[in-house]
């Protein structure tokens, strides 16, 4: 590794240190001063009406949780458990990272980690920080708690999460567009929240002609129709996939699918620290180069093309003194990636998940449509459920809670 950090100056007399006074170095330095500069850079980077960044007014905004592995050494262990079985522990040790991040540009805004034993919403509510009134902050079902959604309102922010099968809301006023208002945290908050529910049928359609429907609940802050219609949130609801793509990227492009490196406490939060920073300085990047192109849509650069440039800039030393005349703003890095963006019509497309790591909690999908990527279109409709969301189906290995009808508020039900 140093070898390429250190391949492009030529003429410079450089110093080689040995590999145990590198790591002596990181463990002097500690994880505060990475913590730091994720600090500084992290935040949203698209400027005010930038195109795929705003709905209405508002910035979009969401938040996910991922997991990534750790090195199974007895030092990590007793912070990072693994998973326990029937009889015995399997697998890695686990990381839980949550991130809130801007949609239109996929920059972090704040990043919350820790063991997988505390869950998302303990995570999430520790980036609350971040959020304000210029927001709209999207969220799956694993963040329909009311405590969450009230906690969100009071930073200033709005909301729009899907909710849970098991939730069950009361109307207690129909609107014009099709949604309804109802009121929640029954037995749970000393004040009801109002929220606008939006229950919509949305039908996929394949290539290959297979036709899927599905069932949708969201709950949202925003309680007027008119100037939120229903419709325009359910199609914006898509945008959460934003946080996908973004652990895509650090997991996948950055990471290549390894196991974190670092065998101390100390020197895993200084390893998950860089790799954000590293991730957030490359979004910086690609804002800047968006910026004398206007209109362009950040969904359009390549993740890939942008970490791929610069770690050949690092190892050819490219940019590493001062120019001798003005700075450009776009250089190495944004002249690659304007060269290499993504058709401006972007195709949806679709393939059923399958199990790549052995030891996921999530059953292998086996036989599941499509096995292969094919193009599909969406339509959805708001509509009412009078009678409930559909129960959905139940596995061995991931049990979920349905409910057909709708009941008495508890401590879901009508929040």
């Amino acid at each position: 590794m140093r070898g390429k950090l250190t391949a492009g100056p030529e003429g410079l007399p450089l110093v080689r240190p040995a590999v145990s006074s590198l790591s002596r170095a990181r463990r002097r330095i500690g994880a505060a001063p990475l913590r730091r500069l994720f600090e500084i850079l992290a935040g949203p980077v698209a400027h005010l009406g930038q195109a795929g960044s705003f709905y209405r007014g508002l910035r979009t905004v969401a938040v996910d949780g991922t997991l990534l592995h750790v090195p199974d050494e007895e030092v990590l262990t007793w912070r990072y458990p693994k998973r326990v079985g029937e009889s015995v522990e399997f697998g890695y040790p686990l990381l839980r990272l949550v991130v809130l991040v801007e949609c239109g540009t996929r920059a972090v805004i704040a990043a919350a980690f820790g063991p997988e034993s505390d869950g998302e919403l303990t995570y999430a509510g520790r980036l609350l920080g971040a959020p304000d009134h210029t927001m709209l902050l999207l969220a799956d079902a694993g963040f329909d708690a009311n405590t969450f959604a009230r906690d969100i309102q009071a930073t200033g922010a709005q909301f729009l999460v899907r909710s849970s099968a098991r939730r069950i809301p009361t109307p207690f006023q129909h609107l014009g567009d099709g949604s309804y208002l109802a009121r929640i945290g029954y037995g749970v908050l000393p004040v009801l929240l109002t929220v606008r529910v939006i229950e919509a049928s949305a039908t996929t359609t394949l290539a290959d002609g297979t036709v899927r429907t599905e069932q949708w609940r969201l709950l949202t802050s925003p309680l007027d129709p008119a100037a939120h219609p229903a419709a325009g949130l359910v199609d914006l609801y898509h945008e959460r996939w934003q946080s996908e793509t973004t652990y895509f990227s650090i997991k996948a492009t950055m990471l290549d699918g390894r196991v974190l490196r670092s065998r101390s406490l100390q020197g895993l939060d200084q390893e998950v620290y860089a790799l954000l920073t590293t991730y957030q300085a490359l979004i910086r990047a690609a804002a800047d180069t968006a910026c004398i192109q206007p209109g362009l849509d950040m969904d359009r650069i390549s993740f890939t093309v942008l970490q791929t440039t610069a770690a050949d800039t690092v190892t050819t030393a490219t940019g590493v003194l001062p120019p001798a005349g003005p700075a450009e703003l776009v250089g190495t890095i944004g002249r690659a990636v304007l060269d290499a963006l993504h058709p401006a019509r972007h195709r949806h497309r679709v393939k059923a998940r399958t199990r790549k790591n052995p030891t996921s909690k999530y059953g292998p999908n086996t036989g599941q449509h499509p096995t292969t990527s094919q193009n599909y279109t969406i339509h959805s409709t708001v509509t009412f459920f009078e009678h409930g969301l559909s129960t959905r189906p139940r596995t061995k290995t991931q049990r979920r809670c349905a409910c057909g009808r709708r009941s008495t508020p508890g401590h879901h039900g009508g929040g």
